[in-house]
């Protein structure tokens, strides 16, 4: 291990929100063992100069942390050959990785089936028991809906509904809902009230509802479920009207979509924690600085000032719940 990152994994801030496991699921776990998952989302490493070696500290913790299983939210990396070393040091660096489909992993003319093959994927989307735990795995990338978010669809149709619905009523296990897209919050799904009203049907069966995609810091209650937004691994998106270069020339002429970034200082990931014993669940997360300046400072106004002093942040929050 390098010494920047052995500086990293010392001093990087950590944070933790901390929820309670609902008494109408503590008595479905057969263990007292706790449960923990590594997650990072929106790496981008067709956006982000240094890429590789964020995803290289992200598994580097995970090997001290030790957790039962690692998922990577979206918007990783294109299947093109360039990124499948990318890809390979992800699904080699444990037994039990899980991949979700982000709207940018299909960029550059390539397929969800491409997306999917490349990552090693199941299905677009999918479920599967990990220890006392259901994970429900969404695809947020439906064609058909009413609009789309730009160029990309953001939906779940109406056969992964159906299919949502009979693994809601063909399990008994606590489910942790996975998906890319937020489903709640900032920037969800063009069909968001009609997944939040699956979801809130069966809400007392869902432990955590957890997405990427917003680039965010946001936790919501919505009927009953709890919605975290876990944050990007690299940066958040400003967009074309602010473009600015906050790394060297020689970084920006080589990844050109970095001047329309506000990039971080380190790498953005989270330990999910779900302890059955004490009947908590809570996120470690990290904390830590714009390069360049801040969304803020650019002058930033999609979401309000205040909105932005919340959510728009290098971290994944300190929260008690």
């Amino acid at each position: 291990m390098s010494n920047s990152r052995r500086a990293f994994l010392k001093t990087s801030s950590v944070s933790l929100l901390s929820l309670a496991i609902p008494e109408s699921l503590a008595d479905f776990f057969s263990s007292k063992e706790k449960l923990r998952i590594g997650l990072i989302s929106d790496l981008h490493v067709d956006v982000i100069h240094d890429g590789k070696e964020r995803l290289q500290l992200f598994l580097d913790q995970m090997k001290l942390e030790k957790p039962d299983a690692l998922i990577q939210m979206g918007d990783f990396a294109i299947p093109k050959p360039e990124n499948f070393q990318v890809i390979e040091n992800f699904n080699s660096a444990h037994a039990h990785t899980f991949h979700v489909l982000g709207n940018h992993d299909m960029d550059e003319g390539f397929s969800k089936a491409s997306a999917a093959k490349a990552y090693g994927m199941p299905a677009f989307y999918y479920s599967k028991d990990l220890g006392d735990i259901k994970l429900i795995v969404l695809d947020g990338n439906d064609s058909g809906g009413p609009t789309k978010q730009g160029v990309y669809d953001s939906y779940i149709g109406p056969n992964q509904q159906v299919w949502l619905i009979e693994e809601f009523e063909n399990t008994a296990k606590p489910v942790v809902i996975v998906s890319h897209q937020p489903i709640a919050g900032i920037y969800p799904i063009v069909n968001s009230l009609e997944i939040q009203s699956i979801l809130s049907r069966f809400s007392s069966k869902i432990l955590l509802a957890i997405n990427g995609h917003a680039h965010v810091d946001q936790h919501i209650i919505v009927g009953g479920v709890n919605y975290v937004h876990i944050n990007s691994a690299s940066y958040y998106w400003v967009g074309e009207k602010l473009a600015h270069e906050s790394l060297t020339p020689e970084i920006h002429q080589t990844y050109p979509s970095l001047q329309f970034t506000c990039p971080y200082m380190n790498p953005l990931f989270s330990l999910l924690m779900i302890d059955p014993k004490s009947r908590t669940i809570s996120i470690q997360g990290r904390k830590t600085e714009w390069i360049g300046p801040s969304p803020i400072e650019l002058g930033y106004s999609i979401l309000t000032e205040s909105d932005q002093k919340c959510y728009v942040q290098p971290r994944i929050s300190k929260r008690k719940i």
